[in-house]
């Protein structure tokens, strides 16, 4: 089962099936975003902030933060909802790659593979453990890994 881009609210555990795939919207990576991002990280290395520097480089120009386009990835995946309400705790990221640069203009955007699920009686809830793949607007992998998260057993009535 497929889920591109609708309205979707806050998945119960009992809701995920393994192969369960969610798509995000996407979101192009701007200059300020590099910035702000240097900013607040204090990681001002050169080939994320220096123009000409970067000229030089492997890349041939400014590279997004390998860590910013995570934390990117992260937004698209809430935004998509699959976890609003739901989620109880961001357990663990796994198995991370970053595969090819991501540079200004870039738009990505998220594939959420359900990979397994387990349940946790005890706690009300269950392990989900999903396959992220980061994606540009070539629909390149751009970075990939896992997550698992803790996510909230339906209710009971």
């Amino acid at each position: 089962m497929s889920i591109s881009q609708q309205k979707i609210r806050g998945l119960y555990f009992e809701e995920f099936e393994p192969g369960m795939t969610i798509v995000s919207a996407g979101r192009t990576v701007t200059e300020s975003d590099i910035v702000m991002f240097a900013g607040l990280s204090g990681d001002f290395t050169q080939i994320h902030t220096d123009a000409e520097y970067s000229k030089t480089s492997l890349a041939g120009q400014r590279v997004a933060h390998g860590l910013l386009v995570l934390s990117i990835a992260s937004g698209l995946a809430a935004r998509t909802g699959f976890m609003e309400g739901t989620v109880q705790l961001f357990r663990e990221i796994d198995e991370w790659k970053f595969i090819k640069p991501v540079f200004i203009g870039d738009t990505v955007h998220v594939v959420v593979t359900v990979l397994e699920t387990k349940g946790l009686r005890r706690t009300g809830s269950g392990l989900v453990a999903l396959e992220v793949d980061v994606r540009n607007q070539q629909d390149d992998t751009v970075m990939k890994g896992n997550w698992r998260i803790l996510v909230a057993s339906r209710p009971q009535e």
